[in-house]
This record gives structure tokens, C-alpha cells and sequence, in this order.
């Protein structure tokens, strides 16, 4: 492991790999919640708090993690993370009561920190014209959330929903291991060590760090609300059974992750800015038509009364899901390209702030959207909801950079006053 290639691939492999098996378990209650919801008899809105309470703890611990990672290296710090989630995972198997599961929850949403980790440690190995890439590789282990529906299920079927927190945390617990002895770390990369936590946290005084923030906490925020919602969004909306619902709520999860990489590939050539900017136009539409409630129309005509019926079917439902899926992946390598270039010394703290903010999109989102289901009875008021947040990502890109922007070709260099020296 001597050639700084093969040191190079390793940890990129490794770590993506890491961050699938930690997404796959911060997403567990996507799939997972359905049974323990109808086992304890909640409603909406608990059950949105059931799914989002471990997004909470893998949000908040995003900031902290990135400045450990900037100070310590990312492989010490993967490590120890990964293992600390590993026994609070399996005692979700002897879990009776509706506060157990929350507690348990919060502990094993320490997995969703690692996104700060490993997106450091991975961007510090590879050279600026290959970062985007590279992170968009690493970022591909959102893939987890559609490893979760495809395993879950299965296991659920083949015994009882206590098998799955007991899987999830031998694979956790085997995946820390390889990763701490297949990886490497380089000291040269811990840029930060030296800087003390004011001057690292100097980046919030930033108005473009919470424009950042703005705009992850949709593609990833919203990722994530949806990634946890959409099974049981298809049990009830549509009648599927868990099973096929999972499966068709992969197809949402399945490209939002996998294709991160293209993302990052389309920010390297061109630019982070028309990557997000296209992503956000992309999801508005869609969101728009999402939005759109089941309706029942009857209209008054000379030959008597006649019912129209509007509304998305689960194939239309599904290939909307499918195309902002993929405006999302792109949009969370984009975002994090933005940070690679204006923030590469810095990078460990600037993206546990930004990944602080997406991951509490996805904690608060859910929640909403539990009760805006008990308020209005409406289920595709999440849609709504989300569609308003994409409103103001886009008007708040527009007049910060867009706006700045020709509409075709490149800006006229400025022209010196009359009398004034060149």
C-alpha cells in the first residue's frame, strides 16, 4: 500500500463503502417504521418523529465531526464513529415502547455524521480538478437509503422486524473493521490542526456558506424526508404492500445517491453554479406536479352532471420520484464543489455546517409532514411543502448570483474613467 494510487483508491473505495453501510442504517426507520407503527398504534406525526429522530443526532453532530476531522484525520474518526453506533443499533431488537425507539434512535443517528468525516478525508487526497469526482464517488453512499429498502423488507419477511437492527449492526461492525485496516491516513492533510475553533467557525460570518446551506438542505434535506417517507407514502396512497412499496421508493433513492458521482463529474466541466441552478429549475417542476392532491371533479353540462377525476397515478407518480431523484444526486455533488473551491483549507468545518443544515432539513421536513397530513388530511402536502423551499432556493440564487451573470456570452471587462490611468 506504498504507491500513493493504490493508497489514493483504497481510501476512496473504503470510505464510500463506509458511508453506504452508515446511510443504510441512519435510513433504517424508512422501512423498518411501518410495522413499529402499526405495533405501538401511532399517528402521522409520530411516525414522522419515529423516522427523523436519528437525522437529528446525524445532523447536529455533522459540525463537531468536521472540525475533528480537520484537526485529527478522517480515519480515526470514521472508525471510532462507526463503532460507536454498533451497539445502540442492536439493542433496537429489545426496543417495547415508543420512547425506547426515540432514545435508541438518536444514538444510532451518530451514523449520519459521517458524511462530514468522509467527504473531508476523501476531497484531501485528490487534486482540485478531480475533487468533484472523487466526492461525488464518496457521495454515491447515499445509495444506502435504497440498500435499506431492498434489505429490510426481505428480512422482515423472513422473520420478524427485530431481525433487521440485528443484521444492520454485524454489518456496520464488519465494515469499521475493513475500513480501519485497508485505509491510510496522511498528516500533511490535517491543514486545520493548528487553527483553534473560533478561527475555524470564523466561516459562519460567511453570507455564502448559508446560501450553501440553503441549498443542501433541499437536494439533501429533502432527499432524505423523502427517502424516509415514500414507502409508506405508497402503502397508503396507492394500497401497495411494504414490500413493493420499498422497492418502488428505491427508485427515488436508488439514483438520488448513485448518480452523485455524475454530478460531481458535471461540476468539475461545468461549474457548480449551472449544476445547481439547473437542479433547482428541475425539482420545482417536478415538485409541482407532485403536489397536485387526488381530486374529484364534477362539472355541470347541458346533458347532466360529469365527474372528471384528477390526479398522479403510481406509474407518473414513480417517474417524477425517478427524475428528481436524479436532480438531487446532482445537486449534492454541486453543492459540495462550490465548497471544494471556496473553502479548501477549511473544508472539514464548512461542510459540517452545510451538512448540520441539510441533515436538519431532513429531520424537521418529516415531522412536517406528518402534521401537515393530520392538519389537512392531504397527503401529498409534503410535495407542497417542499415545493415552497425549492421557491425560495431558486429566488435567493437568483439575486445573489444569477442575476450577476450575462445572458450570453462573458461580461464586458470594465472601462476605465476619462482621465483616469490604465
Amino acid at each position: 500500500m506504498t504507491q500513493p494510487r493504490v493508497r489514493q483508491g483504497l481510501v476512496l473505495g473504503m470510505s464510500t463503502l463506509a458511508f453506504t453501510v452508515c446511510f443504510m442504517v441512519w435510513m433504517m426507520f424508512a422501512v423498518l417504521g411501518v410495522p413499529i407503527k402499526e405495533l405501538l398504534q401511532l399517528n402521522e406525526t409520530q411516525f414522522g418523529l419515529l423516522a427523523a429522530t436519528p437525522v437529528l443526532t446525524g445532523s447536529l453532530v455533522r459540525l463537531p465531526l468536521g472540525l475533528l476531522t480537520d484537526r485529527f484525520g478522517g480515519r480515526i474518526v470514521f472508525f471510532v464513529l462507526m463503532l460507536t453506533c454498533v451497539l445502540p443499533l442492536y439493542l433496537i431488537t429489545y426496543a417495547t415502547a415508543f420512547w425506547q425507539f426515540l432514545v435508541l434512535g438518536l444514538f444510532v443517528g451518530l451514523a449520519g455524521g459521517s458524511f462530514s468525516v468522509g467527504i473531508a478525508y476523501v476531497a484531501k487526497w485528490f487534486d482540485k480538478d478531480n475533487q468533484g469526482f472523487a466526492m461525488g464517488v464518496f457521495g454515491a453512499g447515499n445509495a444506502g437509503a435504497a440498500v435499506t429498502k431492498f434489505l429490510a423488507p426481505a428480512l422482515i419477511a423472513l422473520g420478524t422486524w427485530h431481525l433487521v437492527p440485528k443484521v444492520f449492526s454485524a454489518i456496520l461492525f464488519i465494515t469499521a473493521l475493513l475500513f480501519w485496516f485497508l485505509t491510510s491516513e496522511n498528516k500533511a492533510h490535517r491543514s486545520a490542526g493548528g487553527a483553534t475553533l473560533r478561527e475555524q467557525l470564523l466561516c459562519l460570518k460567511d453570507p455564502a456558506v448559508w446560501r450553501y446551506c440553503q441549498y443542501y438542505s433541499i437536494v439533501f434535506g429533502g432527499y432524505v424526508a423523502l427517502a424516509l417517507w415514500a414507502t409508506k407514502y405508497y402503502v397508503q396512497e396507492y394500497g401497495f404492500s411494504l414490500q413493493s412499496a420499498a422497492l418502488l421508493a428505491a427508485c427515488f433513492s436508488l439514483p438520488g445517491g448513485v448518480l452523485r458521482a455524475v454530478g460531481g463529474w458535471m461540476s468539475d466541466r461545468w461549474g457548480a453554479q449551472s449544476v445547481t441552478w439547473w437542479v433547482l429549475w428541475v425539482s420545482w417542476i417536478c415538485l409541482f406536479l407532485l403536489s397536485y392532491p387526488q381530486t374529484q371533479l364534477q362539472v355541470q353540462t347541458v346533458n347532466g352532471p360529469l365527474d372528471f377525476h384528477i390526479g398522479l397515478n403510481a406509474t407518473v407518480f414513480t417517474i417524477l420520484l425517478f427524475v428528481m431523484g436524479i436532480a438531487f444526486a446532482f445537486g449534492k455533488a454541486s453543492v459540495f464543489k462550490y465548497i471544494a473551491n471556496d473553502y479548501p483549507q477549511n473544508m472539514g468545518a464548512v461542510s459540517g455546517i452545510v451538512g448540520l443544515a441539510g441533515g436538519l432539513g431532513g429531520f424537521v421536513l418529516p415531522i412536517m409532514f406528518g402534521a401537515l397530513v393530520d392538519l389537512t388530511g392531504v397527503r401529498s402536502s409534503c410535495f407542497m411543502l417542499m415545493y415552497g423551499v425549492v421557491w425560495v432556493s431558486l429566488t435567493w440564487m437568483y439575486f445573489s448570483e444569477i442575476r450577476k451573470q450575462p445572458l450570453l456570452g462573458k461580461a464586458p471587462a470594465a472601462q476605465p474613467l476619462q482621465g483616469e490611468s490604465v
